[in-house]
């Protein structure tokens, strides 16, 4: 566990004379990447900004930056990032016992168990609260039947985010909780989802009786919706995560090898997803190597494109400086979905523009070996994963605007709310 140390109140050249001279004495890569990862979070260095107690220092995210900027300076390796393992994390740090941190956190950081996030359904869409998925307590523990879609890293996770419902003689909202599941045990079916783009990045989970002990219900049971709000806050920056780990230069030595044999299980489902954002940045190359940039028309969809892809990126940073200076996210957070949304269809426009019947046609002799037609195919998803366009804009209608929130047809006891049946 951490040292008892905090540092919150060391000045940026303290923390940097502190952490310079721990890795000088500790980082060691012949170590392996367990190893490794085992001393670094026993030391505080783990994660920075975390509390004292788990695995921190206690520190700001400025100076947590710095930290990573000294760990960058001697190409160590930080924590696993996990993809949905790192959302976990977050959520059992917010909301977890302290039993369930003990039992946890660590082997999240250090990349041993893997997670999933088991929230959609197929019945409910983007309507999270209307969950239908299970859990009954039998006087000793849990019995979960349902089912969950669109659950990335489901056929390989150890662990699994769980909202399910509770109580079904409140609101929506009040019926649920959260839990921890064991993804490996009898009761729990998973299968992979072949998408139209070729990937199968997603999976479909089954329940049949699993079971969930007492002590693994995350905060409250009823609570689960303040739980669900958290883990999905942080989802949203999860890609920045991602990005950095997948761009991380090839250094030569047996860590960097297992990092990097590790970087590409997690990555694996995210392959598609620069085609999901349209990929502008094949745009100028693409139009300048067809001549397309000499057509005026295309030309100026061109020059929208670029005008909206800058200002959403401005908006993103927008985000990104309020969380290192801790302040809640703001409607940056809808913005940047929705930008992101008319982004992507504005660039597939702009790629079927200059490639014109072309841009239907895969394999070898395809535009760009057929990346042209998996945009084409990827980015409807955009406007529907994390929220769709329509939930953005209610969101945005409502908390930004001020404007008057949509008549509900699903208030009161939820069994006697409609529901959708697959």
């Amino acid at each position: 566990m951490a040292e008892s140390n905090n540092m919150s109140n060391y000045d940026e050249a303290s923390l940097r004379a502190e952490v310079t001279a721990w890795l000088a004495a500790n980082w060691d890569p012949q170590l392996s990447l367990i190893d490794w990862r085992t001393r670094l979070t026993e030391s505080g260095w783990a994660m920075p900004q975390w509390p004292a107690q788990w695995y921190g220092k206690g520190v700001s995210a400025q100076l947590a930056a710095v930290v990573a900027e000294e760990f960058a300076a001697v190409n160590a390796l930080g924590v696993a990032s996990g993809g949905p393992g790192r959302l976990a994390a977050v959520t059992i740090l917010e909301h977890g016992s302290d039993a369930q941190k003990a039992q946890y956190l660590q082997r999240i950081l250090t990349g041993e168990d893997a997670w999933c996030q088991l929230f959609s359904e197929p019945g409910s869409g983007s309507d999270l609260a209307g969950s239908t998925t299970r859990a009954d307590f039998d006087g000793s523990q849990w019995l979960i039947n349902g089912q969950k879609v669109w659950t990335t890293s489901a056929h390989h996770a150890t662990y699994g985010l769980l909202v399910a419902r509770t109580d079904w003689d409140v609101p929506k909202h009040q019926g649920l909780s959260y839990f921890v599941l064991d993804m490996q045990q009898p009761g729990v079916e998973v299968h992979q989802l072949r998408q139209m783009n070729g990937h199968a990045s997603f999976n479909e989970v089954f329940f049949t009786d699993a079971r969930i002990a007492a002590d693994q219900v995350l905060s409250n049971v009823g609570n689960g919706w303040q739980v669900a709000l958290t883990t999905l806050a942080h989802e949203r920056r999860l890609a920045d995560v991602l990005r950095a780990t997948a761009a991380r230069s090839k250094l030569e030595g047996p860590i960097y090898e297992e990092e990097r044999a590790e970087t590409a299980i997690v990555m694996e489902p995210y392959q598609w997803y620069p085609q999901r954002a349209g990929r502008v940045d094949l745009v100028g190359a693409r139009a300048k190597s067809t001549g397309a940039i000499n057509d005026p028309a295309i030309r100026q969809e061109i020059a929208k494109l670029l005008i909206m892809s800058q200002t959403a990126e401005w908006t993103a940073r927008r985000a990104r400086a309020a969380q290192e200076h801790g302040r809640p996210q703001g409607p940056e957070g809808s913005l940047g979905k929705l930008a992101s949304s008319n982004v992507a269809r504005a660039a597939s426009h702009v790629h079927t523009l200059i490639s014109g019947a072309d841009a239907m046609l895969t394999g070898s002799d395809s535009p760009l070996d057929g990346i042209i037609a998996e945009i084409l195919v990827s980015v409807p998803a955009i406007s529907i994963a994390g929220g769709t366009d329509e939930i953005q804009r209610n969101i945005i209608a409502e908390r930004v605007l001020g404007m008057a929130k949509e008549p509900r047809a699903d208030t009161g006891p939820f069994r006697d709310v409609p529901k959708n049946t697959v």
